[in-house]
């Protein structure tokens, strides 16, 4: 039996907790992260899915066939009707308007990770182009659920937060995760052990750079 997704997971378990689990996240769930932190974050989150959107149509670029093409095109049409339209009403309701994200400069941990998922796909194949990407889009979909199944996780509207958590825990974003791991599922159950092992350090690379951003917002850094 060939790899699978979670083999890269636990390929780095230990960074791959300390994204979905990070004091970032802990703090989105108890409700009471600085609005400071989670104001620079949504502004710096904007900027990293517009190059993520840029990272999928790279991804259709280098398809072979019509059902790569659909599932490049799915992953875009995720971030452009699901994530950017929430994220721009996110911003809205916190005092930042769609000009003040067209004027927003990229903190270093923006630039940092978006680029290395570009320049990722752009050296490499359509398979380490996914394996880069996915930390974000399987990433955010686990930390729904870990926030969901967390006892301390406060919901609802005692929860400044609460639309965050719902859009990642929403059937759309659980049902895009879920067709993006068996995608994996079904390439790398073909890859050979040194293959693999490439895939893994970039998604180990990935996550940490994941890492990084949440910390960025955090510490509100630029």
């Amino acid at each position: 039996m060939g790899y699978q997704f979670h083999d890269l997971t636990d390929a780095c378990q230990t960074d791959w907790r300390a994204y979905i689990e990070h004091d970032f996240v802990r703090s989105l769930g108890d409700g009471n992260l600085a609005p400071e932190a989670f104001r620079h974050y949504l502004q710096q989150d904007y900027l990293f899915l517009v190059h993520f959107s840029r990272a999928y149509a790279l991804a259709a670029y280098k398809s072979h066939d019509l059902a790569e093409l659909r599932h490049a095109f799915e992953g875009l049409k995720t971030i452009l009707d699901v994530e950017l339209d929430l994220h721009v009403g996110f911003c809205r309701e916190w005092g930042i308007s769609e000009e003040d994200l067209a004027r927003l400069p990229e903190a270093r941990a923006t630039l940092a990770y978006t680029r290395y998922v570009l320049d990722t796909g752009s050296r490499g194949d359509l398979l380490d182009l996914h394996v880069a990407l996915a930390p974000c889009l399987v990433g955010y979909g686990e930390i729904a659920n870990w926030l969901n199944a967390r006892p301390s996780t406060l919901r609802g509207d005692a929860n400044p937060f609460e639309a965050w958590i719902a859009m990642y825990a929403s059937d759309d974003f659980q049902a895009a995760m879920r067709d993006e791991i068996a995608w994996l599922d079904a390439r790398l159950a073909e890859v050979t052990p040194a293959r693999f092992a490439r895939l893994a350090e970039i998604f180990r690379d990935a996550t940490r750079l994941e890492i990084d951003f949440w910390q960025m917002g955090l510490d509100q850094t630029t």
